[in-house]
């Protein structure tokens, strides 16, 4: 019986480590490209069937020492990720603990239009929000390309689930010793909902870090480009610069990885919670 039950885990391991192989594949293949010259990219292609003689630091040196636009692009994108995410968490978690510990008139109907808002595809509100940016003379800012993110509706919706199943008896016990409402959440609730808060991060980090149509629609300028905009704009009818293309996307992973990487003990946690309580 010992022998069939360790049979079972090897063979469970190893079909999860061939999954985990072809998940990364796409990865290798991109780091393994990221250091071939570019016309051995656009004969060949993306393959692992590569001349190790042919790999050069050609790529990086180029980025690091020639192309000051990149690490712009870079610094904007950290910059937007960043807020986004401080931002989101913020004024999400304060939306759905609301919504989910407190009885107020209306409160189903604002949960109505959360999932509603979940449910409407981001092209259809690209137009009214591209306007209302427009009338607020916010094109080509931060503010543009942030406004229509700090309030995410699945987090909100993520949040009023968590919420859900805190013990309520915490909450009445911090009002019989003159705690606040804000001291509640902020001191005892809050340190409580650090999984949730963790799984948005990489979420809400994630989503931002590659947002793509909406920074292209308000932002004009070179220096004002994201790493996902910046990157398209090396194809164009003029050249294409696959080998800097790729270097450059390499690069773009180092974020989220350590993103991840900071969160991820809580993150299986946060979303296993948030998803059954309630």
């Amino acid at each position: 019986m010992y022998k069939d039950h360790k049979v079972y885990k090897w063979l469970i391991n190893l079909s999860l480590t061939i999954v985990c192989l072809i998940a990364l594949f796409p990865l290798i293949s991109l780091i393994i490209s990221s250091f071939r010259p570019s016309s051995e990219l656009i004969r060949r292609g993306i393959t692992f069937n590569v001349n190790i003689s042919d790999f050069s630091l050609a790529n990086y040196n180029y980025i690091f020492v020639q192309a000051p636009e990149y690490w712009q692009w870079y610094m904007n994108s950290l910059i937007i990720s960043g807020l986004t995410i401080v931002l989101s968490l913020f004024f999400s978690s304060i939306v759905g603990y609301a919504l989910a510990v407190y009885n107020f008139k209306g409160r189903n109907l604002i949960f109505l239009f959360v999932l509603f808002i979940i449910m409407v595809p981001f092209e259809i509100l690209m137009l009214p929000l591209y306007q209302l940016m427009v009338d607020l003379q916010l094109i080509n800012t931060y503010t543009s390309i942030l406004l229509p993110l700090i309030v995410a509706p699945i987090a909100v919706f993520f949040f009023r689930q968590y919420a859900l199943g805190l013990p309520k008896e915490l909450m009445d016990a911090a009002r019989i010793d003159g705690c606040t409402e804000y001291g509640i959440f902020f001191r005892i609730m809050m340190p409580l909902m650090l999984p949730s808060f963790a799984a948005m991060a990489i979420l809400q980090g994630l989503t931002s870090w590659n947002n793509f149509l909406w920074p292209l629609l308000v932002v004009r300028s070179n220096d004002m480009f994201t790493l996902p905009i910046g990157l398209a704009s090396l194809l164009t009818p003029y050249g294409n610069n696959y080998d800097i293309l790729i270097a450059g996307s390499v690069l773009t992973v180092i974020p989220i990885v350590i993103l991840f990487i900071f969160f991820q003990r809580y993150f299986v946690a946060g979303l296993t919670t948030g998803g059954v309580k309630g």
